[in-house]
């Protein structure tokens, strides 16, 4: 690490880090891209970094867009960093996006180019096809026509704090993307809170396969080793993917300190591979195992720690976090801990602390209508040197969101639209705020139930579901979940998500529909878009592999009539309770897969206390069965 030079005085760009960097030790190693997602490496010191960099910023300076919107439209590789740090060395606004494949992703890229009307598109020879068919009145520059030459007619910007760095769009899993306005000081900032969380120094080799134009990719995994002085093993996403033991391998075999994920891609290990894959890999030197972008989940940390542990992984290397785009990227993350924080908040819900917070953050827990701050659950307020100026041409979205104030006028703050509590000084998100489900007076998260269906049958995909409500004269639970469905029986498949579903949140799933995979929409960062995935609910816009209703009973297995007068007269009881037809409940059916919930649970213990049976809610829980109540 640069002792005194990052630590005794403060830098106002990434720039000026770069360029240190390159005069103190040129010769280190900057970033390693794995080609081929194993062996095939292509490399750049800090000296040949700094070398391109400075001739990317010096054509850009020439074609006068320092101040302009410069779109990156590149594969994994080394020309993104590049890029990206051409661009703020020529005082250029970087506007990291990614180029769609076939149709997908249009859309998207086609609402970044309107809002964000670019000058300039820096890509490939051979994304340039990509980008005329996009129709883009911008002018399209390729970055292997570039001449390192060029670096000597590059001139120092002279760049501030508060100079404008890049547009960071947001995934667009709740809204139309905005392009959130990050300064260079905002960047600096960050890096700051990223090294006090992580405890990382110049010796920490960092692995990473997450997308270089997402804010953790970028911030957390492309930047944050030019910050420390470190060297950077990349992976293409879709290598990973392919294969998720090439992540591990990679770490092992490069010596990676600090590496880290969304939720999804532990699990994902967890599943695919082989542990006679992994027998003979060192993972010892993995201190730094960062887990964010997505609910956290304490089983995925268990299972990943104990799958691992032959090969030296610790679960004491686990560091959940929170962050968004709004806040540069980080805003709270566990040091280096024994253990990890979790506690339960009910039997099918454990929240895992995203750590404490870091000097220079403040946090609020506020109640979003009376702005009060409050001690339990509310929604995350922030503010500090690390949140963003606000969203690109959104003056209002901008006021709305990064100019909240209390009720006592203090402010500004960020309102992050997350849900959270502060529990022993650790912070705990418990959710968002546009995405509770309200049903019947109960509070439901709505990946606490796509988290419940997807690990409940083999079939059904993790991350692939999207829950949400729908009003019928109240609100009901409705789940669109993928599923790998040839060879499976489908019934089977929907019955084990209602019962799951029904158990473990005490609410019915109203409507169920299994589609294939691909099938509920997504975001480029791979976020569920469940405002999209409902609107193509009401309107039709879903292809159903299959459709259960409430009420439709177990279409896995036939019907097993009532064997005793008891189980007659209590399938009658459910029936009435429930409001299905006579003759439709039989002894083996689950009362909460029926469409059962808490409340008509009461309603049909009134009715059995009518009576003359006492039982409790807890005895129904407990024998949701027919037959075992009976």
């Amino acid at each position: 690490m640069l002792e005194g030079f990052l630590d005794s005085r403060s830098v106002s760009s990434l720039v000026e880090v770069l360029r240190r960097r390159a005069a103190e030790t040129p010769g280190r190693l900057a970033y390693v891209f794995l080609a081929d997602g194993e062996e095939d490496e292509r490399r750049l010191s800090y000296a040949e970094l700094d070398l391109r960099v400075r001739a990317v910023a010096a054509r850009l300076q020439a074609l006068g867009l320092a101040g302009e919107r410069v779109l990156l439209l590149f594969p994994p590789g080394l020309d993104y960093p590049v890029a990206f740090l051409g661009c703020l060395a020529a005082a250029a606004v970087a506007v990291p996006a990614y180029p769609p494949t076939g149709s997908r992703g249009v859309p998207r890229l086609q609402a970044i180019l309107a809002d964000g009307s670019p000058r300039c598109i820096l890509t490939t020879a051979a994304l340039r096809p990509v980008v005329e068919r996009l129709g883009a009145a911008s002018l399209c520059l390729e970055i292997d026509e570039i001449l390192e030459a060029e670096a000597a007619g590059w001139r120092d910007p002279g760049l501030t704090a508060d100079t404008l760095a890049f547009l960071q769009y947001t995934s667009g899993s709740t809204s139309t993307p905005k392009g959130v306005m990050v300064s260079h000081g905002n960047l600096v900032a960050n890096e700051k809170i990223i090294q006090e969380a992580i405890g990382s120094d110049a010796s920490s080799v960092m692995v990473s396969w997450l997308p270089l134009y997402h804010d953790m990719g970028l911030i957390g995994g492309l930047l944050h080793p030019l910050w420390l002085g470190s060297s950077c093993v990349l992976l293409a996403p879709l290598h990973f993917l392919q294969k998720p033991v090439r992540w591990l391998r990679a770490i092992a075999k490069y010596g990676g300190v600090v590496s880290g994920a969304p939720n999804f891609a532990y699990e994902l290990c967890c599943r695919k591979v082989d542990p006679a894959a992994v027998a003979d890999l060192d993972l010892s030197r993995w201190r730094v195992a960062f887990n964010g972008a997505e609910p956290v989940r304490a089983e995925a940390l268990e299972r990943f720690a104990a799958r691992f542990a032959g090969c030296g992984f610790r679960s004491s290397s686990f560091l959940p976090c929170y962050g968004l785009a709004e806040t540069t990227l980080m805003v709270s993350g566990s040091r280096y801990h024994p253990e990890v924080t979790i506690f339960p908040v009910e039997p099918a819900r454990r929240l895992v602390s995203c750590g404490g917070i870091p000097s220079g953050v403040e946090v609020r827990i506020v109640d979003p209508v009376t702005r009060r701050v409050v001690v339990g659950e509310g929604e995350v307020w922030v503010a500090g040197a690390t949140v963003a100026h606000g969203y690109w041409n959104r003056p209002e979205a901008t006021a709305e969101t990064f100019g909240a104030r209390l009720e006592d006028g203090g402010g500004p703050y960020l309102r992050t639209g997350d849900l959270g509590l502060l529990r022993g000084g650790e912070l705990f998100i418990t959710g968002r705020i546009k995405d509770l489900i309200l049903i019947r007076g109960r509070n439901l998260y709505p990946q606490d139930v796509e988290w419940t269906a997807a690990r409940c049958h083999p079939a059904a995909r993790p991350d692939a579901g999207a829950a949400f409500t729908v009003d019928d004269g109240e609100e009901r639970l409705v789940l669109v979940q993928e599923v790998s469905f040839r060879g499976v029986d489908l019934g089977e498949v929907a019955a084990a998500i209602r019962q799951a579903i029904a158990e473990e949140h005490e609410v019915p799933v109203a409507r169920l529909v299994l589609v294939k995979p691909g099938g509920v929409p997504k975001t480029t960062s791979g976020k569920i878009q469940r405002r999209e995935c409902r609107q193509l609910f009401l309107s039709g816009g879903l292809v159903p592999l299959g459709e259960w209703r409430d009420g439709d009973g177990d279409a896995a297995r036939e019907r097993v009539a009532p064997r005793t007068p008891a189980e007659a007269s209590l399938a009658a009881l459910w029936e009435e309770v429930l409001g299905l037809a006579p003759g439709t409940v039989g002894a083996e059916d689950h009362f909460f897969a029926l469409g059962g919930d808490s409340l008509r649970g009461t309603q049909l213990l009134a009715r059995l206390q009518e009576g003359g049976f006492e039982v409790a809610l807890e005895d129904l829980f407990a024998a949701p069965v027919l037959a075992e109540m009976a």
